[in-house]
């Protein structure tokens, strides 16, 4: 009887001391946030796993110390609003929004919830934050762009075609990330002697004159941006690189695993794990105006050898041994 006893102190001793308790340290209340997806959750989930690694290191289990209402448009725009509106009537300790889209939906439905952003290419052209110092407001989180990163696809790409001397760009004038993304590479584009032609995508119906556009302008190559109607379309926007025999660098990892040609830029599950610790600094107490919006610090490169052999590119030994995956 003494043992037992002497067991069951160790336990409540422990329990007590451990800090991922959050239900003990919440007076019994478990924290219920909202996450709120664009698209299914099978098409991101890697970026999701790294979510849940994020909230297991920290201590959280979902279902035991922390609860996760899960919603997905299933790449519906219309819904969106609509979805954003459920949660936020939900009344969570905050929310989590996995792309831009839906953090501009969810700070239109709410100027009080927490708004944790799991990636967002311009956090501060977009309105969401003042800056990315002092964010202000209801919403923090991960920026998605770095400022070298342009450069780095230039470098990366004159490695691989060193002929290179034309790259169209595709974007949307309309997305604050692109124009900052198109601003990056024109001033790495001076460094390679490099000349860039920027053409203009506002909807799906641009795309096929886009490539013939880039082909009229003999272009070496392709730089693609990330804005929703080209990560909608991107299946399509690689078929159309194939047939016109541009290798291309995509703003997306997604876009090589459709059978593109090169990604560099941003490691998204890391950005998805970083977003847990915003949401436990909040769930502590931080006001999200207060914390600081991180910039990315984990790159990874993606090169798909079949789409390089599609095209008739070679790509040298010393670009694949930096690359973090190889797609065969």
């Amino acid at each position: 009887m003494k043992k037992h006893r002497i067991l069951l102190w160790i336990f409540a001793a422990l329990s007590a001391a451990c800090p991922s308790n959050v239900a003990a340290q919440q007076g019994g209340k478990i924290p219920r946030i909202g996450f709120q997806l664009d698209s299914s959750a099978a098409s991101i989930a890697s970026r999701l796993d790294g979510f849940r690694q994020g909230l297991h290191e920290l201590g959280y289990v979902e279902g035991k110390n922390i609860l996760i209402e899960w919603r997905s448009g299933e790449s519906n725009p219309e819904r969106r609003r609509d979805i954003a509106a459920e949660l936020v009537r939900l009344k969570p300790d905050l929310v989590v929004s996995a792309g831009p889209t839906i953090t501009r939906a969810l700070k239109d439905t709410t100027m009080t919830v927490p708004i944790v952003m799991a990636q967002d290419t311009d956090p501060v052209g977009s309105g969401f934050a003042a800056s990315l110092a002092k964010p202000g407001g209801n919403i923090t989180g991960l920026s998605a762009l770095a400022p070298e990163m342009s450069g780095k696809q230039l470098a990366l790409m004159k490695e691989i075609i060193p002929r290179l001397s034309r790259m169209a760009i595709l974007g949307n004038s309309s997305n604050p990330g692109d124009a900052q993304a198109l601003r990056e590479a024109v001033l790495a584009a001076g460094t390679f002697e490099m000349y860039l032609r920027y053409i203009d995508i506002l909807n799906a119906t641009d795309i096929d004159r886009a490539f013939e556009a880039a082909a009229k302008g003999r272009a070496d190559a392709l730089m693609v941006l990330g804005n929703p109607i080209l990560n909608i379309n991107r299946k399509r926007i690689v078929d159309l690189a194939a047939k016109h025999r541009l290798p291309a660098s995509y703003a997306r990892p997604e876009y090589v695993e459709a059978g593109g040609f090169m990604y560099y830029g941003t490691n998204y599950n890391d950005l998805f794990r970083r977003a847990a610790y915003y949401v436990d600094k909040i769930l502590k107490g931080a006001k999200p105006g207060d914390l600081p919006i991180e910039q990315p610090t984990k790159f990874e490169l993606l090169v798909n050898l079949s789409a390089a052999k599609q095209i008739g590119v070679t790509i040298p030994p010393g670009v694949l041994a930096k690359a973090d995956r190889v797609i065969k």
